[in-house]
């Protein structure tokens, strides 16, 4: 009877425990990293959309101050939104260049340059820029004739 109570007194985990522990673990995981991938690219997106937003608000802000005497613009590429000095993307004065990147996992479309008129703070071109993502979710940012942002 004493090696009985010696036997129940011995302390552990089977195989069995461990091997099932082991499973759990990995099922949750599993389970979890395409949902925390999914939340990843949602959060991406809307920071994106904010930026976004947030530089266009700027551009008009500087334009309508008349900041360095000149007109400001917003610049959306894959991979970066660039808010600029100058009448175009393309003769802009890279000084003053703000550079915000933009995930892999997002593809603009739509509009790509906003330049705002000096003082009156109204695009030159108006219309919508699309952010699109892996997963097929998207964000819309509209920009009216008058400089209204909505999205």
């Amino acid at each position: 009877m004493s090696t009985l109570l010696k036997l129940r007194r011995k302390q552990g985990f089977t195989l069995l425990e461990v091997l099932l522990s082991v499973a759990v673990i990995a099922l949750i995981a599993g389970l979890g990293t395409p949902i925390y991938q999914s939340f990843q690219v949602r959060n991406d997106l809307d920071i994106v959309a904010h930026s976004l937003v947030g530089s266009l608000r700027r551009a008009q802000v500087l334009s309508q101050a008349v900041d360095g005497d000149t007109v400001w613009g917003i610049s959306v590429q894959s991979g970066a939104v660039t808010l600029f000095q100058g009448s175009s993307y393309v003769l802009r004065d890279v000084r003053f260049d703000e550079v915000f990147d933009v995930p892999r996992s997002i593809t603009p479309s739509g509009v790509s340059e906003i330049v705002y008129e000096k003082f009156t703070g109204e695009p030159q071109t108006s219309g919508t820029v699309t952010l699109t993502s892996t997963t097929n979710e998207t964000r819309t940012i509209t920009i009216n004739e008058k400089g209204t942002i909505t999205f």
